[in-house]
């Protein structure tokens, strides 16, 4: 194993992680805007009316989501594992 192969290794983790993490993020930050965009329009200042849309939001985007999830990390798994013979030369 070369350093070429950890740094290759370390941006395709960083890239799985990225692409995990954007549903949930996505959904949070337009859920946000929207909340905030509300709150603008009818002057309500509190900080707890936001909690609960984007709460939902992320249940939306994981269950939406997740099959993407879970196919791309047991891609990654799969992969890395199968790989391992080749890397401990």
């Amino acid at each position: 194993m070369n350093e070429q192969t950890v740094i290759d290794l370390g941006w395709k983790t960083g890239w799985l992680a990225i692409q995990v993490a954007a549903p949930a993020l996505l959904a949070t930050l337009f859920m946000g805007l929207v909340v905030s965009i509300f709150q603008a329009a009818t002057q309500i200042n509190e900080q707890t009316l936001s909690f609960i849309p984007k709460v939902l939001a992320i249940a939306v985007a994981l269950l939406v989501f997740g099959p993407w999830i879970i196919t791309i990390m047991m891609e990654f798994t799969v992969g890395l594992f199968q790989s391992i013979p080749r890397l401990s030369r």
